[in-house]
């Protein structure tokens, strides 16, 4: 049994790893040490697994498509004075095979061994299918 666990995530408003690669790089999305990061208002009870190698994986149009590792966890005020969970991220999306994913609220855990595969490097850099497309290969299994 593997010592960590993966967190998965909507990508909201997201339309490809691209944007969500553009939006990290933006100043809104990073925090002070220019990393980038992702604020929630729940933090894992399972930090420490999380902290062991994990990863976020993104979901993004219905389908998991990348990943990035996790660095750390902060725990950031609110404007509105509640404390929130900064999830710093390592800058490198990796992009992962594509599997569907239904819509869900917040973050899931998700296990090592129910995650999806990195692509093989030579694939990273390859523009990605619609939307529509990947979703309809993921589903008969051909991706």
């Amino acid at each position: 049994m593997a010592g960590f666990v993966h967190l998965l995530k909507l990508s909201v408003g997201t339309e490809s790893v691209e944007s969500l690669a553009a939006w990290q790089a933006s100043p809104g999305a990073q925090g002070p040490d220019g990393l980038p990061r992702h604020v929630t208002r729940m933090f894992p009870r399972r930090e420490a697994e999380v902290l062991g190698g994990g990863s976020i994986f993104w979901v993004i149009k219905g389908l998991i498509q990348a990943r990035q590792s996790i660095r750390r966890l902060d725990r950031v005020m609110g404007q509105d004075g509640i404390e929130r969970c900064a999830i710093v991220l390592d800058p490198d999306l990796i992009r992962t095979e594509t599997a569907p994913k239904r819509p869900f609220q917040g973050w899931r855990y998700l296990q090592p061994e129910n995650a999806p595969r990195d692509l093989p490097a030579h694939r990273q850099e390859e523009d990605s299918l619609p939307p529509e497309l990947a979703g309809a290969l993921a589903e008969i299994g051909v991706i």
